[in-house]
């Protein structure tokens, strides 16, 4: 098996009061009660309505050897796969490398355009870094989120570092980031003020 040497990564939007997404998610509207059309479209705005204001931060999103996401993130299909869906990217997807969706309900590996495979893992968080770590080489692996997922490799001490892309926009109410984690010290390494956010990356410490 190859071994890994890069890092663990949290790259998380959030906003100014922690949550990734607002109550009650569905598939018209993914990101729920966010302020606008559930879209999601607020909390991302940097993406996509600055995006050369924060390339540096956008570039970084996808230089992952390997990749993991929860299964909310990937799409709203709950239970057993009984209808086909390949994610909220279309047919060539973004990442352009492994994928592992953490999942309750086996599937077949899913190959896409572009490179990216979606692998299905139902044996938890830990078998899933596991692959991700073996996939990735020397390369960084990214847990993209949700915050839920974010939020169970914080708790068991599996991340090296967290960026934190807040945006000033308050929720009130949704999946929050750090729910059920532990007390940490994280050390700030950067932050940068954009029009529409700020990035933050904090170092974790590993816990003894």
């Amino acid at each position: 098996m190859t071994t890994h040497t890069g890092k663990v990564i949290c790259d998380i939007t959030v906003s100014v009061d922690g949550y990734s997404a607002g109550l009650h998610q569905s598939e018209e509207r993914p990101f729920g009660e966010d302020g606008g059309d559930g879209s999601g479209a607020a909390l991302h705005a940097w993406m996509f309505d600055t995006p050369d204001e924060n390339r540096a931060e956008l570039d970084r999103l996808s230089a992952a050897g390997a990749f993991i996401m929860g299964r909310n993130m990937f799409g709203p299909v709950r239970g057993e796969w009984g209808r086909r869906w390949n994610g909220w990217w279309g047919d060539d997807p973004p990442f352009h490398a492994p994928v592992y969706v953490l999942t309750h309900h086996p599937r077949e590996a899913q190959p896409m355009a572009g490179g990216t495979t979606y692998h299905f893992v139902t044996d938890g968080i830990a078998s899933a870094l596991a692959r991700a770590r073996a996939a990735a080489g020397d390369g960084d692996v990214l847990v993209h989120g949700g915050a839920t997922t974010v939020n169970q490799y914080l708790a068991a001490g599996l991340i090296d570092e967290l960026r934190l892309h807040i945006v000033p926009l308050v929720l009130g109410a949704g999946t929050r980031l750090f729910e059920g984690v532990p007390p940490v010290a994280l050390e700030q390494v950067t932050s940068r003020p954009a029009s529409l956010v700020t990035h933050v990356t904090y170092r974790v410490p590993r816990r003894a």
